[in-house]
């Protein structure tokens, strides 16, 4: 269905964008695309019972700039887990990623996401079907631990028993989850970060692909995270601030940047929507990716204001991009020169 991935390093953890419910449909892939070509993407989660009995294209479709790109999954059956993965990888995913971390009341219930970790056995059955089903790189995502069960002790025996099944690649949110009394917002800000457990845990398996998650918004963050593990990932703040990539690629990879300046990526990106739209997607779903596309910058506020008020009207189509452009531009005459500078919060400090 899709062309292999071009990227070079298809398999460089180095900088990852997180898998966000909601967030990074295929709209926002191409977004953050524009702006780094090395940064690793992730589809949201998509439960097996959805990929097998839903709309397949609606989940597994996306734009062949996207790769390197995985497929994240949830479920717990290994026979759904590698019927799915095998999905994944005729559509032309570069990787099948084990959803070992999500919190929510909704998730237990299917009984997949952070309880699986207590459950070591069976991921670990669940990999082994879907490595031997794929020839892409299975890999699982995971917390420190859960509830009471959040001994390092506890995450390397998690760890033991899936790479006894043949993982090599374990991404790490750095904080435990607790299974009831706090929302998925709560379970990502209120139990403590905790890096040197990841650090310590890539100590302990220098031959595993060890990434870390969790609070990490600046590119100085990550060069420190670096020198300790393999890679890292970030989440709400590259949806947030999506122009907080455009150093990624040159700080982090030494690679030239891909755009010039946020209004190239928006120039882009206006092409890309002209497209959706002749396919019938509507305005709305592609422009609030654009939200944040200014944060930090003169004029942020009203662009954001004026894509509220006009984009996401029923039948809306580029006028309304354009006319937010205008509003925006009448406040960057003002400050000349300071819209097309890097991002404020992924920033490079001395």
């Amino acid at each position: 269905m899709k062309s292999a991935s071009v990227n070079p390093v298809p398999g460089d953890y180095r900088f990852c964008i997180a898998p966000m419910m909601d967030w990074t449909d295929r709209h926002e892939r191409y977004l953050l695309r524009l702006i780094s070509r090395r940064a690793r993407l992730y589809t949201e989660m998509v439960t097996t019972g959805a990929l097998i009995h839903g709309d397949r294209e609606r989940f597994l479709g996306y734009a062949d700039a996207e790769h390197p790109l995985g497929l994240q999954l949830g479920g717990s059956d290994p026979g759904d887990m590698a019927h799915c993965a095998g999905l994944g990888e005729a559509a032309g995913f570069d990787e099948i990623n084990i959803n070992v971390g999500c919190p929510s009341d909704r998730v237990q219930a299917g009984r997949f996401g952070a309880c699986l970790m207590l459950e070591p056995d069976l991921v670990a059955s669940c990999f082994s079907a879907m490595q031997a089903a794929v020839s892409i790189p299975v890999t699982v995502k995971c917390r420190l631990g859960v509830d009471e069960i959040d001994r390092f002790t506890d995450l390397i025996g998690f760890v033991d028993t899936v790479a006894g099944a043949g993982c090599k690649v374990f991404i790490v949110h750095a904080r435990k989850a607790w299974l009831s009394g706090l929302s998925p917002r709560q379970n990502r800000e209120i139990p403590p970060l905790q890096y040197d457990r990841v650090y310590a845990l890539k100590e302990r398996y220098p031959q595993f692909t060890i990434v870390i998650n969790g609070g990490i918004t600046r590119i100085d963050q990550a060069s420190e995270h670096l020198a300790r593990v393999d890679g890292v990932m970030v989440g709400r703040e590259a949806y947030q601030n999506p122009w907080s990539l455009a150093e990624v690629d040159r700080v982090l990879f030494d690679d030239v940047p891909n755009p010039r300046s946020r209004f190239d990526v928006l120039e882009a990106y206006k092409a890309y929507m002209h497209a959706e739209l002749e396919k019938g997607v509507p305005l709305k779903r592609l422009a609030r990716h654009l939200l944040g596309l200014f944060q930090g910058q003169p004029g942020a506020r009203v662009w954001r204001r004026a894509l509220s008020e006009a984009a996401f009207r029923s039948g809306a189509d580029l006028t309304a991009i354009e006319a937010a452009e205008d509003r925006l531009d009448s406040v960057c005459r003002q400050h000349a020169g300071v819209v097309a500078a890097p991002g404020l919060c992924l920033e490079v400090r001395p």
